[in-house]
């Protein structure tokens, strides 16, 4: 079993140690229903894709719709939901922060005040008793492991019960324009999954474009993009380098086959070092696509006060 914690992880919000419950309930059993859709269809889909490719189907336009939703989404998540309004890496103009909570929630991976209530629990007891989804909760042993692992990457979706939003994101339930977004996120569920079929099917003017767009850029595309999601909760903290240093018993890594599709979270052991960090890959040949948007957006003055990482701040971390 994981070990109960001893310490608040920083980068987690000042409200997270008061005497508010951990959790709020259960989840209802329609979004039990609706994950086992979200879950189990994109991965069949995905399964399905190598064969399907290799026949028919698979066209430069869909590879582009695809190309554009998993970055427009992915981003959304990596930049939006996690370095901004979870950790706070940056400050960014109203506009701005809708714009990311708008599509970090494309992903469909959770509303964002949900998103990121999970995750700053997630950091105060990372891998510890209350981490919502650590692979290290049935022990080290070979069984417990691979019991861990596949409760880390997906099975904690389906038996959790909610992290408490007034305790770990009470800057986002007072948030009007992120509460807006919140009650929207059912809506943008559907435009999600059938706008690349709209597109596709336009720009070809035939239900065969539709189909094939609604496959590869909706469904295969969600599936991707979660799998690389859950993979940073459940690979990344078992396999992989650990050059910083971290509080007793985190035992978040950097696997560096996920930085690409990941935009650069799989940099995840700097990330636990140091969770304000707007850049997760700092050292040399780290490729982190998510800080090179901040960085753009700061040029382009849409974002401001970014926490960038000075050389003595990160050698300061460096695990002796």
């Amino acid at each position: 079993m994981i070990p109960t914690p001893t310490a608040v992880t920083e980068g987690t919000a000042a409200d997270a140690r008061g005497p508010k419950p951990l959790t709020e309930g259960r989840q209802p059993t329609g979004v039990i229903v609706a994950l086992w859709a979200f879950v189990i269809v994109p991965f069949i889909a995905l399964v399905a894709a190598v064969p399907v490719a290799w026949g028919w189907g698979l066209s430069w336009l869909d590879v582009a719709i695809f190309v554009v939703m998993y970055h427009v989404a992915g981003f959304g998540v990596t930049v939006g939901f996690h370095r901004y309004l979870t950790h706070g890496g940056f400050k960014a103009r109203r506009w701005v922060r809708v714009m990311l909570a708008v599509a970090g929630s494309l992903a469909i991976e959770g509303s964002p005040t949900q998103w990121v209530a999970d995750h700053r629990r997630h950091h105060q007891y990372s891998d510890l008793e209350g981490d919502p989804h650590s692979p290290w909760r049935y022990g080290a042993s070979v069984w417990g492991l691979t019991k861990g692992l596949w409760y880390a990457h997906v099975g904690w979706l389906f038996h959790r019960e909610m992290s408490n939003r007034q305790r770990f994101a009470p800057d986002l339930v007072a948030d009007k324009d992120i509460q807006r977004v919140d009650k929207l996120f059912p809506l943008l569920v559907p435009i999600s999954v059938l706008a690349p079929a709209v597109v596709g099917g336009l720009l070809t003017w035939s239900w065969q474009g539709a189909l094939s767009a609604f496959f590869w850029a909706g469904i295969v595309r969600i599936g991707l993009l979660h799998h690389v999601t859950w993979a940073i909760n459940s690979v990344c903290h078992v396999v992989g380098e650990r050059p910083f240093a971290m509080r007793d018993g985190d035992r978040a890594a950097n696997f560096w086959p996920l930085a690409i599709l990941s935009f650069g979270e799989s940099w995840h052991n700097l990330h636990h070092s140091d969770p304000t960090s707007p850049r997760h890959g700092v050292l040399k040949g780290q490729i982190d696509t998510s800080a090179r948007v901040i960085w753009i957006f700061e040029k382009l003055g849409w974002v401001h006060d970014v926490r960038w990482p000075k050389p003595d701040r990160i050698a300061g971390r460096l695990a002796r």
